[in-house]
């Protein structure tokens, strides 16, 4: 058991959830540390005598991890391990209240937007000197940069408004001094990221400003890869086609979640847009960035999706054939349109229609990734391991996508280096390669 003592304080982040909930969790390690308080991401040692937890509260299983997270370290700090357990992130948001309830052993919980206040639990202050300046905690070449914050969309089925609030786009400036600072610390990639990123600069600049923010960015020294993640179907901003198109330095890849295939589904999830203007979008993109990858997510299972309505998602997806693509069961959110219909299909017929989903992209990515055989690729170094070099190419997400495996006993590569890699091998989802020269 711990006993206080004269040592200062350390204080253990602990992430759950989404890479948006990430840098959530780096901005407050940078501001920690900005306060001279000792600060650690998910450190596997104990020695830390504050924890704080960051939380997701997006889906069930979500809420179940953020719940059993906060259970086991309430349980250390009974314990003595722990002195200090705070609670902060999107479940904390959304059933604060409840959770003061249930697990009063937490010192406090703090909404998403409660920064400040977390820090005045550590006499410390918020620096506003450290906007732009960002700790990150993932591999030193790639960082995931957010660009706004909240949502404005109206989707039955989400809950993201009332965790996130409204849309707030930070401004161009301040993104592109941020990616400056990132570049100087060997940041090679940068992932854009928000809850709905076509709709940046809307509230700031009276229109979407998407691809001027593209090509600022794109100008930053240093930063060779800029890959875009969240992309709304709904009133799309063609124009940053052309961005993408006209940089090399911007992936030919677009992370688009579209929801579903069929128009009925499509209206009731209140997503704005009909399957045949699905259709035509996805169109135009390949059209104007030829080669592009396209990720997309779907759900299974929402309120009124009949066989039929399955069906027409199943011949979505084979006619799509999206390169890259994941799936989620509905989940039944309190507050949400969508609660107040009837959750009637069974957790069982929700999981087959998903598990159908994705053995039919298994076929579609085993088929395009066949292809890629005897082709080259200028491929990204994340990490070594179980004896091989781990790697991707600009079509590739880290974490949710492809990766290149290089066995590491034959060839020697750098971790965040960028390497020409020769396609030997190929399954669904990974690449297996030998490289040809430096890139």
């Amino acid at each position: 058991m711990k006993t206080k003592g004269l040592k200062k304080d350390k204080v253990n982040i602990v992430t759950l959830g989404c890479a948006k909930n990430l840098v959530d969790s780096e901005v407050m390690l940078t501001q920690l540390k900005g306060n001279d308080i000792e600060t650690t991401h998910e450190a596997h040692n104990d020695d830390a005598n504050i924890v704080i937890v960051n939380t997701c509260g997006f889906i069930d299983n979500a809420k179940k991890e953020s719940i059993d997270t906060i259970l086991s370290y309430a349980a250390a700090k009974e314990e003595g391990v722990i002195e200090k357990l705070y609670v902060t992130g999107c479940l904390s948001q959304r059933y604060k209240d409840d959770l003061k309830a249930e697990i009063p052993e937490v010192d406090a919980y703090f909404g998403t937007m409660e920064l400040p206040l977390l820090l005045k639990r550590f006499n410390a202050d918020y620096k506003a000197e450290l906007l732009g300046e960002r700790i990150t905690t993932t591999e030193r070449h790639y960082a995931y940069l957010k660009i706004s914050e909240g949502c404005d969309r109206p989707c039955s089925f989400c809950a993201i408004p009332l965790m996130r609030g409204k849309h707030v786009s930070r401004p161009i400036e301040e993104l592109v001094k941020e990616a400056k600072s990132l570049a100087r610390n060997g940041t090679k990639e940068l992932l854009l990221i928000a809850q709905d990123s076509t709709f940046y600069g809307l509230d700031i600049y009276k229109k979407r400003n998407l691809a001027e923010l593209l090509k600022h960015l794109s100008d930053v020294e240093g930063i060779e890869w800029i890959r875009l993640h969240y992309a709304f179907p709904a009133g799309f901003p063609t124009d940053i086609l052309k961005v993408m198109a006209e940089r090399p330095n911007i992936c030919n890849y677009l992370d688009m979640p579209l929801q579903h295939g069929s128009s009925k589904m499509l209206k009731i999830m209140r997503r704005g847009i009909t399957r045949e203007k699905t259709e035509a979008l996805i169109q135009m993109i390949r059209d104007e960035v030829p080669g592009i990858a396209l990720r997309t997510t779907l759900i299974t299972g929402h309120p009124g999706e009949t066989e039929d309505d399955f069906q027409q998602l199943m011949e979505f997806v084979g006619q799509s054939r999206f390169e890259r693509l994941g799936i989620f069961n509905y989940s039944h959110e309190e507050n949400t349109h969508a609660f107040t219909m009837e959750d009637n299909i069974p957790a069982s017929v929700k999981q087959e229609r998903g598990n159908l989903v994705m053995e039919l992209q298994e076929k579609i990515s085993f088929e395009i990734n066949q292809k890629k055989v005897g082709e080259t690729f200028k491929v990204l170094i994340d990490r070594v391991e179980g004896g091989n070099f781990i790697g991707r190419t600009e079509f590739d997400s880290p974490e949710v996508d492809n990766e290149v495996i290089v066995n590491a006993s034959d060839h020697y590569l750098r971790v965040g280096d960028f390497s020409t890699i020769k396609i030997n091998d190929a399954t669904e989802f990974d690449l297996y390669g030998v490289p040809v020269s430096g890139c």
